[in-house]
């Protein structure tokens, strides 16, 4: 096993994989450096003298600059290093490579999914009751916990309600975010059957709001409204339910390929091991995925591409995606600014204690979920899927924001990377790779898969075809643990006041 690692020869730090001594003597380049302090693992060494003013370099790239003089052999975190992110860019510097990638060859892969009359295909055949304003949230437990206790959930993969805290007393975009995120659940493939519950005096008005849903499944979707029902609202909506549900459970799996798949990909509290072990992984398996498979990823987190952002950039596939990329990157840094806020304040406190001490080292580490592949699209908040291949989606980089707009952009499950580990599921199977193998035995129930072996002598192409292989499973019907322990929420973007 690895006790330390230089990521790119231009680097000026190197990452302890294992816990360093002060007075440890590592090897690197053919150069002796003795440690000067001691260094956590997933944390940064100084390879060389730095002084106050020049960059750290990680990854190839600069992760900010350090505040003084920092000798080698020395420990460097957060206390040491200020990023170098200020405000809007106009990238007219940016030149795209023009890759267009071609589907390479490879066996083709299926999986057991739930073909829907829309062509998508569900990986889930789960029962939905979609509120469309936070009043009702109470009727649709009511409605949810009384089916389930009838049936036991026999025959789908589960029955569940989806609170939230809007559809009134919104304006503007936040409004729009409300409908747009409910809308995209209503098409969603992952759900056999779906009742919309709404209570009938609320500014995201029913009638209104299935008219805006377009064109659906009529025997897969049904509506209700509460106000005009005569009597129990709940045994009313329990009556359609059952009906939805007895239609969902004599639906089949279908061997189908796997460009059918649209996955997510995701990360929160992130480590040092991030842009080593786990995120690497899921660029791997987007770059198989799409590039093999002819299937697509989505990648969001807009404020944790910032200054790796040139990176996605210089790999879209055209001139219209690199503007809209920019637009993007842009944009989301208005949405700072406009609120005081500087768009180089993110590392956590997790994140920091894990090894992350800017935004900038934060963002070369995310972005390698993308992998190599050329981005083939570009979406807004709210938008669904529409081209195949990598993705990018406008979303901030809140954990249940974030991965509920992936799920809404069509995803049918999100690849999330964790370094410190969370419980947290959206609507769609969300699946926890863990960046270290410490992580993954502390907290069994929440892992599904740990590429934390990465550093311990396994390759990236075992880890992948391992890893490939799981999530075809999971594609195929087998529950990873946020399912297992019944999570399964939303979280819809806020900007503007509240009425």
């Amino acid at each position: 096993m690895k006790e330390y690692i230089k990521i790119n020869p231009a680097d000026n730090v190197a990452v302890a994989i294992t816990p360093l001594s002060k007075g440890t003597a590592i090897e690197i380049d053919g150069k002796t450096i003795t440690l000067v302090t001691d260094i956590p693992a997933g944390h940064k060494v100084a390879l060389q003298d730095i002084a106050a003013g020049e960059n750290v370099i990680k990854y190839g790239f600069p992760i900010g600059h350090v505040l003084h003089d920092v000798k080698e052999g020395s420990y460097l975190d957060h206390n040491d290093i200020k990023t170098n992110l200020a405000g809007q860019l106009d990238y007219s510097d940016i030149k795209i490579k023009g890759v267009t990638a071609e589907k390479e060859s490879a066996p083709e892969l299926t999986f057991e999914g739930y073909e829907r009359k829309d062509g998508q295909v569900g990986i889930r055949n789960e029962i939905w009751v979609i509120p469309t304003v936070g009043c009702v949230n109470g009727i649709v437990k009511q409605i949810v916990d009384r089916l389930n206790e009838e049936t036991g959930a026999e025959g789908v993969d589960g029955i569940f309600g989806f609170p939230h805290n809007y559809g009134c007393s919104q304006l503007g975009d936040d409004h729009e975010n409300t409908k747009k995120i409910l809308r995209d659940m209503v098409h969603h493939p992952n759900a056999g059957g779906i009742l919309v519950v709404g209570l009938g005096c609320e500014n995201n008005q029913p009638k209104v709001f299935e008219e805006f849903c377009g064109d659906y499944d009529r025997d897969r979707v049904k509506f209700m409204v509460c106000q005009e029902v005569e009597g129990d609202e709940v045994e009313a909506g329990l009556e359609i339910l059952r009906g939805l549900y007895d239609n969902a459970k004599g639906l089949k799996r279908t061997t189908v390929p796997a460009s059918k798949l649209r996955i997510g990909l995701k990360c929160g509290g992130s480590d040092g091991f991030s842009g080593i072990t786990a995120n690497p992984l899921l660029g791997a398996f987007s770059d198989f995925l799409c590039g093999t498979q002819g299937g697509t990823t989505v990648l969001t987190e807009v404020p944790e591409m910032f200054g790796a952002e040139t990176i996605l950039m210089e790999r879209c596939a055209d001139d219209k995606l690199l503007n809209q990329t920019i637009d993007l990157i842009n944009n989301f840094k208005q949405y700072f600014l406009s609120h005081g806020e500087p768009v180089g304040e993110n590392p956590s406190p997790g994140n920091k204690a894990g090894g992350i001490s800017t935004l900038e080292e934060k963002a070369l580490g995310c972005t390698q979920k993308s992998g190599k592949s050329p981005v083939y699209g570009v979406l807004e908040y709210g938008e669904r899927i529409h081209n195949h291949g990598l993705n990018l989606l406008s979303a901030p980089g809140n954990d249940l924001v974030a991965s509920t707009a992936l799920a809404a952009a069509g995803c049918q499950m999100v690849l999330f990377t964790t370094g410190r580990g969370t419980p947290f599921g959206t609507f769609v199977p969300t699946m926890k790779v863990s960046t270290n193998s410490g992580l993954a035995e502390r907290k069994p129930a929440w892992i599904d898969f740990n590429a934390g072996v990465l550093v311990e002598d396994e390759s990236m192409d075992e880890v992948l075809a391992r890893f490939v292989k799981y999530v075809i499973e999971v594609a195929s019907g087998r529950f990873v643990n946020s399912e297992k322990s019944g999570i399964h929420e939303i979280s819809i973007f806020k900007n503007g006041v509240t009425l």
